[in-house]
């Protein structure tokens, strides 16, 4: 058969039809992609398990930061990056519930306003941005969230430091080992997405911050969990 006349068909050596080219082609892209997606879904099962093996201390991060609420405490939450969208994202769940019902609670993204965050690098280094901004708007009552991918960014890290002193509330959500975040013994809570590949640790700490979110409003739902009184 010349070169380039088509693919044969196996049997007189004439070519396939276009169309039976199109449904061999098909079925090769079809099994392929079964293949990735099949890849994809394994991927994420060893960080999902560890995770769900982490539920009880999951929860009681949870109470304790419905805790902090009930006594007239604010969320204060930072990162770097795509964690300093996940701040943005976790302060606007807490602040403006998409489930009707659901009560507003204060909470706050330090990552929002470039200007202040630019200038306190200018001024004071880069490790202090989130630093300077907790000694000016947090209070002991408050929680400091910090969200890092690897556990190894020197600001966030300075902010759950500095809020520890002030008698804040320390969580972190971070990824790969933990880092130096999750050895910290400043931090009181420590959630990590057990896996190298940002992609997957973003997945599970959006996983994470929306449970967060909703425990934290179960407490609220249960009397005598918080305290003599429960705030509805």
């Amino acid at each position: 058969m010349p070169f380039g006349s088509g693919v044969s068909s196996g049997h007189s050596g004439t070519p396939d039809p276009p169309d039976q080219r199109k449904v061999k082609m098909g079925q090769r892209l079809s099994d392929g992609v079964r293949l990735a997606t099949r890849a994809a879904f394994a991927r994420r099962r060893g960080p999902g398990e560890l995770l769900v093996a982490e539920a009880a201390s999951v929860a009681r991060t949870c109470h304790d930061m419905a805790v902090r609420f009930h006594r007239s405490g604010k969320l204060l939450v930072f990162g770097n990056g795509g964690p300093s969208t996940d701040a943005q994202h976790i302060s606007v769940e807490f602040v403006h519930p998409v489930i009707v019902g659901k009560r507003a609670l204060p909470a706050l993204s330090l990552t929002n306003d470039v200007a202040t965050i630019t200038g306190i690098a200018r001024s004071e280094g880069f490790a202090e941005t989130f630093v300077h901004q907790l000694r000016h708007l947090a209070s002991p009552p408050d929680i400091a969230l910090g969200i890092s991918s690897d556990g190894r960014c020197e600001n966030v890290l300075r902010g759950l430091q500095v809020g520890r002193d002030m008698g804040l509330l320390t969580i972190a959500l971070v990824g790969g080992d933990g880092g130096p975040i999750a050895a910290d013994p400043s931090v009181d809570h420590v959630i990590v997405a057990r896996s190298d590949d940002p992609v997957l640790v973003k997945e599970v700490h959006v996983t994470v911050y929306h449970v967060l979110w909703e425990l934290v409003h179960v407490f609220f739902e249960q009397p005598g969990l918080l305290g003599p009184e429960v705030i509805r």
